[in-house]
């Protein structure tokens, strides 16, 4: 099972926005926060604008924030919605063409343990990936430590 790094840089975006709660970010900050380029970027906040899961300003005082509290964003259905599939083998595809496809149980072996996978990130939202109580370590980490105290709102606090 592979996510593809589209996938890894939208989990990021939404990290970095749930613990920046109290101003807009920027493409920028994000990118210069994980070291990762802002073209791969601004087509992760462009898609995540158009899922809904954030909403964008533009202009001097534009930016981005979470449109969703992040105990309503499911890592599960995230994960479905951004990956172009999960075609683990070519038997997963509609065109492929292996020969043991009529005989072979890899295709629903595979399948199933795809589903347990997807099940499984199912059971956690955007609130879980930062441990409780580190959110303030987590903002630090993302250079978000000029912010004070009364800047970074424990997740699970954000509405």
């Amino acid at each position: 099972m592979h996510i593809t790094r589209y996938t890894d840089y939208s989990l990021r975006v939404l990290i970095y926005l749930s613990l920046n709660t109290d101003k807009r970010s920027t493409i920028k900050d994000i990118a210069d926060s994980y070291g990762i380029s802002k073209n791969h970027l601004m087509k992760v906040v462009h898609n995540l604008n158009k899922c809904g899961y954030i909403e964008t300003l533009r202009g001097k005082k534009g930016g981005m924030r979470l449109s969703k509290n992040p105990e309503n964003i499911n890592i599960g259905k995230l994960v479905l919605e951004l990956e172009p599939d999960f075609n683990l083998v070519e038997c997963f595809s509609h065109n492929g063409n292996c020969v043991i496809t009529p005989v072979c149980e890899l295709k629903s072996i595979l399948g199933n343990a795809l589903s347990s996978f997807i099940k499984k990130l199912s059971e956690y939202t955007l609130a879980d990936v930062i441990v409780k109580g580190d959110e303030k370590k987590a903002a630090e980490i993302l250079g978000l430590d000029s912010l004070n105290d009364n800047n970074v709102i424990p997740i699970s606090n954000v509405s």
